[in-house]
């Protein structure tokens, strides 16, 4: 049989980055010192949102190493990676990828809500952040952290503040206050500021904890 080609996945970067960049280091101190920092890197998008959210479930509590390796074996059991095809492997294949057997059990879930039509994704352009991350979160193993990250990465959307990522909350911490503990009141609050590019500004943040860009 002849190997199947793998279409590499578009890149997507935001349209708005530039203008995003120009209006945080107008209203804000810490972004007018860390953006210049980073230079022509940007928030980028790859792959299908069934994928991105595959992948998700698949890298939840094990070290990104583990969770590639997974990935790559549990992605070569499908001839595509599409809902109709999850649908079809079995479980036993499954879990010899190394998967859970909760995390098949999501991986099915997830499959069911694209392959019914439950998620809405043709419409998710139209639809405000708080919308699509309600049906997001709708799906086993998809919680409020990777709905967020969904919007920011894959959907790209540019007002997002995942107030329950640790990254954050440390990086508001030592770039605002000194070190000190910050609560979610005093983010939100210091996220006033960077409206409406939360997500940009977010992103800012997490380089100052580390320099390589997080491919979602």
């Amino acid at each position: 049989m002849a190997a199947t080609k793998i279409k590499a996945p578009e890149i997507a970067t935001p349209a708005y980055w530039d203008e995003a960049c120009k209006h945080l280091i107008r209203k804000d101190r810490v972004m007018k010192r860390l953006i210049p920092q980073f230079g022509d890197a940007c928030l980028q998008s790859r792959g299908d949102a069934f994928t991105t959210l595959a992948r998700s479930i698949v890298g939840q509590q094990i070290s990104v190493k583990a969770a590639q390796t997974v990935w790559d074996r549990f992605a070569g059991l499908p001839r595509a990676m599409t809902p109709p095809n999850v649908l079809k492997l079995k479980v036993d294949d499954m879990r010899a990828a190394g998967l859970s057997a909760r995390k098949v059990e999501y991986l099915v879930d997830l499959a069911l809500h694209f392959d019914s039509g439950a998620v809405h994704v043709g419409s998710w352009e139209g639809m405000d952040d708080e919308a699509i991350i309600g049906e997001l979160v709708a799906i086993r193993g998809i919680g409020r952290w990777t709905a967020e990250m969904f919007l920011i990465f894959h959907l790209l959307r540019p007002n997002v503040l995942p107030l329950d990522d640790v990254g954050l909350i440390n990086g508001i911490s030592r770039n605002y206050f000194s070190g000190e503990a910050v609560s979610r009141s005093d983010a939100r609050e210091v996220a006033a500021a960077w409206a409406p590019y939360r997500s940009v500004a977010t992103w800012y943040i997490w380089r100052s904890l580390d320099p390589e860009p997080v491919a979602y």
